[in-house]
């Protein structure tokens, strides 16, 4: 059972790289600016604020649903981490002040 859930926990948790925060950042911010333009000029060749105002939220929308959901695109590049001194994760120790706490 933990082989199918696995897979699924790994979604919902929102794990993305530093790469793709990165790419995140620069998608949020270019499509954001895009359709701030789009609404901008439709709005001004209709002289309609309404046009603006739809289009800059369905940008808005749109923008959301590319950038806050942890696509697998934006963890392409993970980081390789160092195991610790013990060799073991699990088994590491903590030594504060001469004494081994965990």
């Amino acid at each position: 059972m933990d082989d199918l859930l696995a897979p699924l926990q790994d979604f919902f948790e929102g794990q993305i790289d530093f790469h793709g925060q990165r790419l995140a950042e620069i998608l949020s911010t270019v499509l954001l600016i895009i359709s701030a333009a789009v609404g901008f000029v439709v709005g001004y060749i209709y002289k309609d604020i309404h046009q603006t105002l739809w289009i800059s939220l369905a940008g808005t929308v749109f923008t959301a649903v590319v950038v806050v959901p942890p696509w697998p695109f934006f963890n392409k590049n993970p980081e390789k981490w160092l195991v610790p001194a013990g060799g073991k994760a699990s088994g590491s120790r903590v030594v504060v002040d001469g004494i081994k706490v965990a």
